[in-house]
């Protein structure tokens, strides 16, 4: 679906003239929207640059060409920004959800929080999207008057709620967090500034979510054919992917594998993106929202795949966790990666001034807290050397 570049902007964009604020009022910039500044800090944020040295599925020393946080983020930033743009909604907003989402993520990809949640599981677990709201609002140590980034009301709860409601009205955990309630930094903004959980975000913040989605299913199938895992050809049974696939090989029969896969995955995301505009757009006639406050109270989220875009992100997905997820090789690395972590944990919480804080915590619950935010904090780098200083064997991640 073509969309023209200069939409105008739409009743229910987010205005950072109408935002709620920051929680320490500050003196407007006479050349940035508040919006803009957002993400302007989140850009300069030492959170931010670790993400160069990340693992997204491929521990980062495997090969250059791999993606790690960084660049997954600077993709999903883009197609952000791309989806803002073509509704009418504000493109700074969407770009500093979308390079936030991940900063919360701690070294070694989802095995890394697999292990932290492990050894945090008797003192709220660990969740990288509430750790990533922990980072903007009390981590960040750049500034004179405040801890964190004081970012406005509207990027705070889009890194909270970017996937949706996280309690019900009265306040009760529902999603994945039902079993186990909110995590801590989630309950700890609540008292302090009520995001109002139990609504979804703003449009803007599920441009982010569904940036990612996007963003995930065209890297990581382009990172596992660099990787060997699978050939181009096998993504024919794909209903999506394998109809593009079909597509580009009539157009061009000699083109060699590397050319060919290249093709499809910029044919998928562009795909992708128009299915995700024509949905929203359908969506949005249909609630005819008159701000942003009424994509909040939505029913539905209101930025969405169509059924036929939901089913081709869910067989990529499927087709992806044997054959990369899970593939033996990346399993046994990911292991081994848990091992370094849960070995960490357990050292600087035998040994905590070995983290050479400035202060420790004085309470046990704190000082976890404490150890938990440290190794979230490092590099997949930073992580192995420390492992190495403290241990005799360190598992070599290849």
């Amino acid at each position: 679906m073509a969309v023209s570049v200069f939409t105008p902007r739409a009743a229910w964009a987010s205005d950072p003239a109408r935002s709620r604020g920051r929680r320490l009022a500050e003196p407007a910039s006479p050349s940035r929207s508040d919006f803009r500044r957002d993400c302007d800090r989140i850009i300069h944020s030492t959170a931010f640059r670790r993400l160069k040295h990340k693992t997204q599925v491929f521990v980062s020393h495997e090969g250059d060409h791999f993606r790690t946080r960084l660049t997954h983020t600077l993709e999903v930033s883009q197609i952000a920004r791309a989806l803002a743009r073509s509704l009418g909604l504000d493109e700074d907003l969407a770009e500093a959800l979308a390079l936030s989402h991940d900063l919360g993520h701690p070294p070694f990809g989802h095995a890394g929080e697999r292990a932290l949640d492990f050894c945090m599981k008797d003192y709220g677990g660990f969740d990288h999207n509430a750790q990533s709201l922990r980072i903007v609002t009390k981590l960040e140590h750049r500034y004179a008057a405040f801890d964190g980034l004081n970012l406005t009301w509207e990027t705070l709860e889009g890194v909270a709620k970017h996937n949706g409601p996280l309690t019900d009205e009265h306040g009760s955990a529902i999603g994945r967090y039902e079993d186990y309630g909110l995590p801590l930094a989630f309950a700890e903004q609540r008292d302090e500034w009520d995001l109002e959980y139990w609504t979804f975000a703003s449009a803007e913040a599920q441009i982010a979510a569904i940036s990612d989605d996007i963003a995930y299913d065209a890297h990581d199938l382009d990172d596992a054919m660099r990787a060997g895992l699978f050939n181009i050809m096998d993504l024919k049974p794909l209903s999506l992917a394998g109809d593009i696939l079909r597509d580009v090989k009539k157009l061009y029969p000699a083109a060699p594998p590397q050319r060919l896969a290249g093709e499809v995955i910029r044919r998928l995301i562009a795909a992708l993106i128009d299915d995700a505009l024509t949905e929203s757009i359908r969506r949005a006639g249909a609630l005819a929202p008159h701000n942003a406050d009424d994509v909040r109270h939505a029913r539905d989220p209101v930025i969405a795949f169509s059924h036929a875009g939901e089913d081709a992100d869910r067989q990529i997905k499927a087709f992806l966790t044997p054959r990369m997820y899970r593939e033996e090789r990346v399993m046994r690395i990911m292991t081994d990666a848990e091992t370094i972590v849960r070995d960490l944990f357990a050292h600087f919480l035998a040994y905590p001034k070995d983290m050479e804080a400035e202060r420790l915590a004085s309470d046990e619950a704190a000082l976890v807290r404490q150890i938990a935010d440290f190794i979230a904090g490092m590099t997949d780098r930073f992580a192995i050397e420390a492992h190495r200083r403290y241990f005799d064997s360190t598992p070599d991640l290849r």
